[in-house]
């Protein structure tokens, strides 16, 4: 499961950068209605140039427009299901930022202080017992006309329901007590719950269609009246999609009445690439394949993190211009704005490592990798769990062909380093490869064979890819380490070394920031940075003890802590940190050993984290 999410992942990435952008111009008109009102109305279809755009504005020029037709038609909004696992952590994360992990910590304590249901689960049923205590909460709270018995079946491939769906345990038990993250996980529950067993929402939609006199083109208002609200008195699902400007009320219109331009534009607007995946998303598509199980969603995801296949990140967007044509009396105004596009939060990204590990398993395990054998191997698994196959048959046949690949693999297959060569260095002459090295994706300028000097190694910026680095690219890394001046009479330098960019003063490291750039970081901003450092340091140092340096009372996240070594020791509540003697120090530190040296909880240790090192001196040839 972790592999094949892991290729979720990765064939995304490619989707998004083989992806061509292109644009089109929207048509928008805001008209004056009756002296105050304002409808907006728009184009039905995008015109492929700004000429076309142009002529078209150019066309209405001295036009009149006219309300040529009213279309109107009801429309009925459906409640979704009670919540199994999956769709809970889709919907914590879109509505309440939860992670997929974060949301099964929640929903835990509420299944153990009896509060919900089983939390891991693929089936949306209700029992009958919960099903009539919804309903009755729906009429005393609501009336009567808010309640609907629903019954609903699971569209998820290879569904188990074993369980109930996730529900409160009491329906008249609107809110619980608890932190806000366990409060506002109920709350969302119990109104999903809720929902489910409600009247649809009603809702008239209205189309209005409006005629240009000196054109054969029309333009198009969309309006829509909420006259009963059913399930949406308690509960909205949300949606990954970007959402579109809704449709609000229009105001009173007739079949043949005038309408008063205020503005006619038509702004550039580009396609978007298939979007990253999010935790939640991820789940949505794991289950959609019938990969993975309730209780598998959120270890498969957090573990393909922890081993630095997959990373969840925010990046930055960058600026690019848009043109706007704005019809103004008989004239067409152009002008160039900019936007920022391409930011992206808490989204799923490849590492060097996940791609180069992905397409060494697809060549070498095809079968494995294969989204339907994945699928296939969970539904075998629940033909064990009911008896209808045999297990060590089972297990037998796959591990026959698998035993005989793996042995294929390690006698013939290479070892997988994801090389490109970029190009030539123009100075040099030498080759400039991307590749993964031992501690992570690197450049590196040269062979390195016997009779040639050892070749230059630089490790790549963060976001940066193998598969998209270039040759101009790889040059600019090399430039590192950079020297930016002096500071203190000591030299300011600036590089990347495997746990990130870095500059160096002295003997000491200090880490940048992700908006900062190792390539164009200048003097004062290296100087800002060491400055923040030693002023964090300096608020972290409570106490320390000349006749034992290596006891040091410090502040913490979780706050002050005694630290002996490697070792860290909590401070009870009712002492002074800054009070506290050598004698008390050791004191409380065995007492947290216990009598045996062996801690009884409250001791941690600390791993020490080592300087920096540049690729230039860590990394090897292949």
């Amino acid at each position: 499961v972790q592999s094949v999410a892991v290729r979720l992942i990765v064939e995304r990435e490619r989707e998004i950068m083989d992806f061509q952008v292109s644009s089109a111009f929207k048509i928008t008109a805001n008209f004056e209605v009756g002296g105050h009102s304002v409808l907006k109305a728009e184009h039905p279809k995008r015109f492929a140039s700004e000429e076309e755009a142009e002529l078209f504005l150019r066309n209405c020029v001295g036009a009149d427009y006219v309300i040529e037709n009213l279309e109107t038609r009801t429309a009925k909004k459906s409640p979704s299901a009670p919540f199994t696992t999956s769709t809970l952590q889709q919907e914590a994360s879109r509505k309440l930022g939860f992670s997929v992990a974060q949301t099964m910590v929640v929903a835990q304590k509420l299944y153990e202080s009896g509060k919900i249901t089983y939390m891991r689960t693929d089936s949306v049923n209700l029992s009958e017992t919960a099903i009539i205590a919804a309903r009755e909460e729906i009429v005393r709270s609501y009336g009567k006309q808010y309640a609907e018995t629903r019954k609903y079946k699971s569209k998820a491939k290879g569904a188990q329901e074993a369980h109930e769906a996730i529900r409160p345990t009491y329906m008249d038990q609107h809110s619980v007590k608890g932190d806000s993250s366990e409060q506002r996980l109920y709350d969302m529950i119990w109104k999903r719950t809720l929902a489910s067993q409600m009247s649809d929402a009603e809702l008239e939609k209205t189309t209005a269609t409006i005629n240009i006199t000196t054109s054969n083109e029309k333009l198009v208002a969309h309006g829509e009246v909420l006259k009963f609200d059913g399930f949406l008195k308690v509960y909205l699902e949300g949606t990954d999609e970007e959402e579109e400007e809704q449709s609000g009320m229009l105001p009173p219109l007739h079949i043949g009445e005038g309408l008063k331009l205020q503005d006619l534009t038509a702004m550039q607007r580009f396609t978007h690439h298939p979007p990253r995946y999010t935790e939640a998303s991820l789940v949505k598509k794991l289950e959609e394949l019938g990969i993975g199980r309730p209780s598998t969603y959120a270890p498969t995801i957090s573990t393909v993190q922890r081993r630095g296949y997959v990373v969840k990140e925010e990046r930055a967007g960058v600026e690019r211009n848009y043109h706007v044509l704005k019809l103004v009396t008989a004239k067409v105004a152009k002008e160039v704005r900019t936007e920022t596009t391409g930011a992206e939060k808490n989204k799923l990204f490849p590492t060097d490592i996940g791609m180069v590990v992905t397409d060494f398993l697809v060549l070498n395990f095809k079968n494995i990798m294969d989204y339907n054998f994945t699928a296939k191997v969970e539904k075998e698994f629940d033909e064990i769990a009911e008896g209808q196959k045999v297990w060590n048959d089972m297990i037998g046949k796959f591990y026959k062909n698998f035993h005989q690949t793996v042995e294929e693999t390690i006698e013939h297959s290479e070892r997988a380093t994801g090389e490109r060569l970029l190009g030539t260095d123009p100075v040099s002459g030498k080759p400039v490869y991307a590749r993964i090295g031992r501690f992570g994706p690197l450049v590196q300028l040269g062979e390195g064979g016997d009779e040639e000097e050892k070749p230059k190694f630089a490790s790549l910026k963060a976001g940066q890819l193998l598969e998209q680095i270039t040759l101009d690219d790889a040059l600019e890394l090399f430039k590192l380490p950079r020297t930016i001046g002096t500071y203190e009479d000591k030299d300011l330098s600036v590089s990347i070394g495997r746990f990130g960019p870095y500059i160096k003063h002295s003997s000491a490291f200090y880490s940048i920031k992700k908006e900062d750039d190792p390539l164009t970081i200048e003097k004062e901003r290296a100087i800002e940075i060491i400055e923040a450092k030693r002023k964090a340091d300096r608020e972290k140092l409570i106490k320390t003890f000349s006749e034992d340096e290596e006891v040091q009372i410090l502040n913490g996240r979780w706050g002050p802590y005694i630290a002996i070594g490697k070792k860290n020791y909590k401070i009870p509540k009712d002492k002074d940190p800054a009070a506290l003697t050598l004698e008390e120090c050791k004191a409380i530190a065995a007492e947290a050993e216990g009598p045996n040296g062996k801690a009884k909880g409250k001791a941690k240790t600390s791993k020490a984290k080592p300087k920096p090192k540049t690729k230039a001196s860590t990394a090897k040839t292949k």
